[in-house]
């Protein structure tokens, strides 16, 4: 008899980009099978993307396999990445808090719900972004 499949865990709060469910955790499978550098979050299209940290915003833009994509640069060697949005609604440029509203959820970028992927990078290498999450 098939095993139930489980709902994902829900995530989100103080500190988290975007509440939702978690679709795939760091070092798991991506939907297409991908391996995942970051998490990817389920949440309804349209939903508000928050930064995580203070920053300044390096690339916001179309990227092939990202879809509509926004880099922010927290300093130190740091850098998160809020790919597969609706809409970007920062330039490469702006300063940015934390909280702050940096982009609505969607699904470009050839994903087929509506899905934040995010990625914590230090020095250029991805990390597991829980650690940063829970501070």
């Amino acid at each position: 008899r098939p095993v139930p499949a489980t709902p994902a865990p829900q995530v989100g709060g103080l500190g988290w980009p975007v509440a939702g469910a978690l679709l795939a955790r760091y070092g798991g499978k991506l939907p297409d099978g991908r391996g995942s550098e970051g998490l990817l979050i389920g949440a309804n299209a349209g939903a508000q993307v928050s930064a995580v940290a203070d920053g300044q915003v390096v690339y916001s833009e179309w990227m092939t396999g990202y879809g509509l994509l926004l880099i922010i640069d927290h300093g130190n060697g740091y850098m998160s990445l809020y790919a597969h949005n609706d809409a970007l609604l920062k330039d490469a440029g702006d300063r940015v808090s934390k909280g702050d509203t940096v982009a609505a959820v969607g699904s470009s970028g050839g994903h087929g719900r509506p899905a934040l992927y995010f990625e914590l990078r230090r020095n250029g290498e991805p990390v597991d972004p829980a650690t940063w999450l829970r501070r």
